[in-house]
């Protein structure tokens, strides 16, 4: 296949660390137990109404051409090896002769099946251990091409700015702070109104940025992690951007994503309503007690709690929101831990379904005091540019010859291209939930 570099943009993808982290975490889990599972990716725009012009497509074409001539330096694997212990040297040293292949990604051509009519249809074909490194970076690239195509290069940059400043300062809540200064200080009363704002507001929450696969622009999010380190924001983790994480000295954040489920789903000798028990089973043989926060919405939080017995709610260190009322999974979740015995204190719910500071902090000071709480906040962060962001997604749609879904917890996230099979998982969930206990 023919590759062209004259690209009208600079490169989206200048890394191959330029990854959510836990690509990386599942790539390792699919190396050593599941490198012979045969995949089918496929792009989804959510977004009704949007269009991809043609010349959008020759760009996307173009910055996905120049990804497929990276490779990783070994500078990155000695990153990756001091920074995630968990991965093995045999993996490193597989890395080190890993390259995306160009003929595994379809954009527009042949007989690929589009979701919609937004002019753009991407599918990648081949080994799930391959493939799957393929969905962030396309989905960063399509996102950038579209804004820099629509707006103008850089054409938001300085709303982006205005607008993080403007919440982290109010997250901060430094005007508050500054107002009752202006109003009391001198008085007898300052420091008892300082003392009283401070008991009427909870410690800052613990977030990380999950921006990566929806960012406004490689700039921009590159703006933000040195602004909020620069910053020193209270409660800032990290980010799940390796590159970035490396670049500032952060954090690189992440564990698993619903394809580690929908790929079992392809292992036919088994019941589809059992994969969360085959993920579980596979992740703590591959890290044991290490990198262990489960998401549990792939088929539904329920069914997952029916695996999530008593010895995986002690191996894991907590588990991951994407999908429902956020609050009613927590207290689900807690119960659940409780059940078991296990003090839900010393477990972690992370949040990450479409956060902003306003709803983490709700959701904070609900758990306050009863479990430990992060949250990953994605598109708030790194696409808030005053104009509506792109809800793309990039997902497994057949395993091994046949069909894969997301269920979710909610209408309108799930995915799959076979109602058939979609009829049919959500019986065998209904089974087994009306008919097992936890």
């Amino acid at each position: 296949m023919a590759m062209n570099y004259e690209m009208t943009l600079p490169p989206v993808i200048t890394s191959l660390i330029e990854t959510d982290q836990y690509k990386i975490n599942m790539w390792q889990v699919f190396l050593h137990q599941f490198n012979k599972d045969r995949v089918v990716w496929a792009f989804k725009c959510r977004n009704p109404g949007v269009k991809f012009t043609p010349e959008m497509v020759a760009e996307i074409r173009k910055q996905i051409d120049f990804y497929c001539m990276l490779r990783f330096t070994e500078d990155e694997l000695q990153y990756l090896r001091k920074n995630l212990p968990w991965l093995t040297d045999d993996f490193i040293d597989y890395l080190r002769g890993w390259q995306p292949r160009r003929s595994e990604i379809l954009i527009n051509e042949g007989n690929i099946q589009a979701y919609n009519d937004c002019g753009l249809a991407i599918e990648c074909h081949g080994f799930q251990v391959n493939v799957s490194q393929y969905e962030i970076p396309i989905l960063a690239i399509v996102n950038e091409v579209y804004f820099a195509f629509t707006y103008g290069p850089g054409a938001k940059d300085i709303e982006f700015q205005k607008r993080t400043m403007e919440k982290f300062n109010k997250f901060q809540k430094q005007e508050d702070v500054d107002a009752i200064t202006e109003k009391y200080q001198g008085s007898p009363d300052y420091l008892a109104k300082l003392d009283e704002y401070a008991a009427s507001h909870y410690d800052p929450i613990v977030f990380s940025e999950f921006g990566l696969r929806r960012r406004y622009s490689k700039n921009m999010q590159d703006w933000l992690i040195k602004y909020i380190v620069d910053q020193k924001v209270p409660g800032f983790v990290g980010t799940s951007n390796v590159y970035l994480a490396k670049k500032y000295g952060v954090k690189p954040v992440g564990t698993m994503a619903h394809e580690m489920f929908q790929l079992m789903q392809g292992h036919h000798e088994y019941n589809p309503a059992y994969v969360n028990r085959l993920v579980m089973k596979a992740w703590t043989k591959e890290y044991e007690t290490d990198n262990g926060i489960a998401l549990t919405d792939c088929i539904t939080t329920d069914c997952f709690l029916l695996d999530f017995n008593k010895t995986y709610t002690r191996l894991f260190n907590g588990v991951r929101h994407d999908s429902g009322d956020p609050i009613a999974w927590g207290e689900k979740l807690i119960a659940h831990f409780q059940k078991y015995g296990v003090d839900p204190k010393t477990k972690t719910l992370l949040f990450s379904d479409s956060l902003d500071f306003e709803k983490a902090i709700t959701i904070n000071k609900h758990f306050q005091g009863r479990t430990n709480v992060a949250f990953g906040i994605g598109t708030w962060l790194a696409n808030d540019c005053g104009v509506p962001a792109l809800n793309i997604v990039h997902k497994i749609v057949e395993c091994n010859g046949a069909p894969v879904a997301k269920i979710s917890d909610v209408e309108g996230k799930g995915m799959c291209r076979d109602n058939e099979y979609v009829e049919y998982l959500k019986r065998c969930i209904d089974w087994r939930i009306r008919h097992e206990r936890t």
